[in-house]
């Protein structure tokens, strides 16, 4: 039998990635709120995989739980997700997802574009979603790695922060076709910010230019989600400590107060 697979909070997307697990011969063990994880390491000592799939928000919180001895065979897939956020936790090589699918409570999944996947486990995540016809691109090095988590962070952050302030429903399509000025100048500070974080530079026009990719995965995406507000204070504490100036998002929050 397959080793089993941990996967650390079971909402949407856990939901989802259990699925294709068990469905690639994987036995699935569920961590929730009442879990006690002591207990499960000494039953489950080595397994294969343990995903952490609770949400943005969660994330700081949850990490602090996993035991030393799973913290080598780590798989993270949150958004806004960055190379020093594992590192704060001492993991060395986690197999990271991009994920670049949705689901929604009552709804099967819908596929914007192609997961991106790294690390050690990345093969067996790419096949097993594949097995549920979610398209994955496996990660040559850790340089696409780390610019496909900058990607997918300023799409999220730029079609969020918009919607906060567009009509209620606006789609990332009318977005980028109506607003197309707006988007950009969000989405370049979102660069700020994200250069800030990693201590890299990144091609600007390749990053903005390439969020029409996510919009025409899913034009009728709407922009504004339950979790925008969060996000936005997120960005704004991260620039108050970078000392970054993002005046646009900052008019943004200054709307909504």
């Amino acid at each position: 039998m397959n080793q089993p697979i941990v996967i650390v909070g079971i909402g949407e997307l856990g939901g989802v990635f259990a699925r294709a697990f068990l469905r690639n011969g994987h036995p699935v063990c569920p961590i929730t709120r009442s879990t006690n994880i002591s207990d499960l390491v000494d039953s489950i000592p080595q397994p294969e995989l343990v995903l952490v799939a609770v949400a943005e928000k969660d994330f700081k919180a949850v990490m602090t739980t996993i035991p030393a001895a799973w913290r080598n065979c780590i798989g993270l897939l949150q958004n806004e997700l960055l190379p020093r956020d594992w590192a704060a936790y001492d993991i060395i090589n986690p197999t990271i997802v991009s994920v670049w699918f949705e689901k929604k409570k009552g709804r099967e999944y819908k596929v914007l574009i192609p997961s991106r996947v790294h690390g050690p486990k990345a093969g067996l995540i790419a096949e097993s979603l594949e097995n549920i016809e979610i398209p994955c691109k496996i990660l040559a090095n850790e340089d696409e790695l780390l610019y496909e988590l900058v990607f997918k962070n300023v799409f999220v952050l730029t079609i969020n922060i918009a919607g906060m302030v567009l009509e209620e429903g606006t789609t990332t399509e009318s977005l980028w076709t109506q607003h197309n000025e707006f988007a950009r100048s969000i989405a370049d500070e979102v660069i700020d910010l994200q250069e800030w974080l990693t201590g890299a530079a990144f091609q600007r026009r390749r990053l903005i230019d390439g969020l029409a990719e996510g919009v025409y995965g899913d034009p009728q995406h709407r922009c504004r989600g339950r979790s925008a507000q969060g996000r936005l204070s997120r960005l704004l504490e991260i620039a108050d400590e970078a000392g970054l100036e993002i005046s646009r998002i900052r008019e943004i929050q200054a709307r909504l107060i």
